[in-house]
């Protein structure tokens, strides 16, 4: 830095803001101070990092949602959200150090050119990766990379012995959002969306169609455990529920002016039954449509309170490619309430605890836990219906959180991966039999029972990690969710999502609760 800048500048979209740094500013003080430690102090330091620090520390004194990204961190959070990344187009885990192949992306790459699901890929352009102790993150990077790039797979095949190579060539791998879409019953469809990316609106029309094609009358918007994503994506999915110029949100912060969006009408489902289901993980994007859809007697909110994330952030590009983003205003629904929780500026920590509160204090398992003040009253816009702000949406009809299902046990089997390698195990020395056996998921689903011999493997491997249940009792409460897990687990490897949810949808309460109420 040089004593002589007088103003610093801030791209962020097409706009641009100048501060100026008269001699009494506060920011001419930092400078100074980063000056001095850079030019005089006692050690060498790195002037980058320096001024990284810097930032995180002004920003961690403001709300939990303004935050500081490198430029790797910039790509890595991107990525999810713009509906594609390139590389080789695999979906893997590692079992033992080596790295299986679970499936290829459809017409991606690695199918293109005869890479099945089961292989072992043992090697990257000649650089061993399975039995080396590489990092996860570190095989990632060298499968990724960009587009009409070559990687040289060496691939170790169940029932061939020499080891195999093939030459893909990489390319853009989509990223769907909607994790499943399926008649859930006669005229019932079932979506569930994962978060709200560039992509999700078009996979969302996609699915509405092709469910309408079979006749679906009533629609569950499963919701559950949705971290929110794009504002636009998730204006666009209300829009579909809406009438013309309905408000799905506004914004409005204490520089940025009141900003409205308004459905355009012409959606595709705006006369069927709706119903949302939520939780304590739907957040920002995800409240946004949860909130508009209640706001406007349109549909019905079933699950818990939602996490609250109302705050809007802009992203402030930086020139070496970091990123700030900063609060700069609140999301509010269409009938005034502000989706945003309460918190206190800097104390992170407390906001991060705040599903602990919750359920200390009988929140998730009892909608009388929880105690609206008038002031947070606001009414429905068509039926007038009391509905409150203060944080969160509050569902229409409250559905407790079962602690029973989910058993310390299985939550430690999980934790260590027991389970997901178990499944693993099987499906890979299984996968051609249960091809043969079971030709259509619904032959599976009806015909399939999880063989003992699972069970009992993963009984000793947890015994080995000293993963033991309280008692007798509570190694019987695990066996059913487990049980369904594990054939839910079998059916995404052999299938895909769509399947996984279909099955997991059993024990799923609100989607009971759901049908219930259609």
């Amino acid at each position: 830095m040089c004593a002589a800048i007088l103003s610093l500048q801030i791209c962020y979209a097409s706009a641009q803001m100048t501060i100026r740094m008269g001699e009494d500013s506060p920011l001419r003080k930092l400078q100074i101070a980063e000056m001095a430690i850079t030019n005089l102090y006692v050690d060498s330091v790195k002037e980058e990092k320096l001024v990284e620090d810097g930032i995180r520390g002004m920003i961690e004194k403001l709300d939990p949602h303004s935050s500081y990204l490198t430029a790797k961190e910039v790509k890595e959070a991107n990525e999810p959200l713009q509906g594609n990344f390139e590389g080789i187009g695999v979906q893997f885990n590692m079992v033992e150090d080596t790295l299986l192949v679970i499936q290829t992306v459809s017409n991606g790459p690695s199918e293109r050119v005869g890479i099945l699901a089961g292989d072992r890929i043992v090697s990257v352009n000649d650089t061993a990766i399975a039995g080396v102790k590489m990092s996860k993150e570190e095989i990632m990077k060298r499968l990724r990379g960009p587009k009409g790039t070559v990687a040289m797979l060496g691939i170790v095949r169940r029932g061939i012995q020499d080891k195999l190579t093939f030459k893909v060539i990489r390319d853009k791998i989509p990223v769907h959002s909607i994790d499943a879409a399926y008649m859930v019953r006669p005229k019932v469809g079932y979506i569930r969306i994962g978060n709200f990316g560039a992509t999700t609106h078009d996979e969302f029309c996609e699915s509405m169609k092709k469910l309408q094609q079979e006749g679906m009358q009533s629609l569950i918007l499963d919701l559950q455990e949705n971290g929110g994503g794009y504002l636009h994506a998730a204006v666009q999915i209300a829009e579909e529920f809406l009438q013309e110029n309905d408000l799905v949100v506004y914004t409005e912060g204490r520089r940025i002016q009141r900003s409205e969006y308004k459905a355009r009408g012409g959606g595709l489902f705006t006369k069927g039954k709706v119903i949302v289901l939520v939780d304590s993980y739907t957040a920002s994007a995800a409240e946004i449509v949860s909130g508009a859809i209640q706001d406007h007697d349109r549909g019905i909110v079933v699950g818990r309170r939602t996490f609250g994330k109302g705050l809007v952030q802009r992203p402030i590009e930086l020139p070496d490619g970091s990123m700030i983003r900063l609060t700069v205003a609140h999301y509010y629904t269409p009938s005034g309430r502000c989706i945003q929780k309460p918190y206190e500026k800097g104390k992170q920590k407390d906001y991060a605890e705040d599903m602990l509160h919750r359920l200390k204090s009988g929140e998730l398992m009892s909608a009388d836990s929880v105690h609206f003040a008038d002031s947070l009253k606001y009414y429905t816009l068509k039926e007038h219906r009391v509905v409150y702000g203060g944080g969160g949406i509050m569902p229409d009809e409250f559905v407790p959180l079962d602690t029973t299902k989910y058993t310390r046990f299985h939550r430690e089997l999980a934790a260590k991966s027991v389970v997901i390698n178990a499944n693993l195990h099987y499906v890979d020395q299984h996968r051609k039999s249960l091809h043969q056996d079971y030709e259509t998921f619904d032959a599976y689903r009806r015909r399939f029972e999880v063989p003992q011999r699972i069970i009992d493997d993963i009984m000793a491997e947890a015994e080995k990690q000293n993963i033991k249940p309280k008692d007798e009792a509570e190694r019987q409460r695990t066996l059913p969710y487990l049980r369904l897990q594990l054939k839910a687990l079998i059916a995404r490897d052999l299938w895909g999502m769509n399947e996984y949810f279909m099955i997991m949808g059993e024990t799923n309460d609100a989607l009971t609760k759901a049908l219930t109420l259609l």
